[in-house]
């Protein structure tokens, strides 16, 4: 029986292959980071609506302002009312949202992420053509 050849990698070349799938170090897919990080190792069940809370910002300056508030343990309706440029005044509440109702990459986002709380929320980020996003979920039904 023939046995099958080595692959060798050539260290001159650079891969253009996803390396970086499942959260590895190096990757900059955060929205991939934060819903693989999300899920502790359960499968998240299917939802049909989601109680979703977002900070949304014009410029990407601003959202990492707000992501490093958030980081620093800000609560995030707080950090909502201060950077949100959106109309979600309570503290970015968007409420109960059921498929097909938001913008699809926020959508995705959303619904991949798993619910949280305000003092302790787990994050995803997100651009759309209304801005820069960050995420949290406080529900899912």
């Amino acid at each position: 029986m023939p046995s099958k050849p080595k692959a060798t990698k050539d260290p001159g070349k650079t891969s253009t292959g996803d390396n970086n799938k499942k959260g590895k170090p190096g990757s900059k897919n955060k929205k991939e980071d934060a819903a693989e990080g999300s899920s502790n190792g359960k499968a998240l069940k299917p939802a049909t609506a989601i109680n979703a809370r977002h900070i949304l910002c014009e410029k990407h300056s601003k959202k990492e302002e707000a992501l490093t508030k958030l980081r620093e343990g800000g609560k995030f309706d707080d950090v909502a009312r201060e950077f949100s440029e959106d109309k979600a005044g309570q503290g970015g509440s968007l409420g109960w949202k059921t498929r097909g109702a938001l913008d699809a990459a926020f959508e995705k986002a959303a619904y991949d992420l798993e619910p949280s709380t305000t003092a302790n929320p787990k994050l995803v980020e997100v651009k759309t053509g209304h801005g820069y996003h960050i995420i949290m979920v406080e529900g899912r039904r």
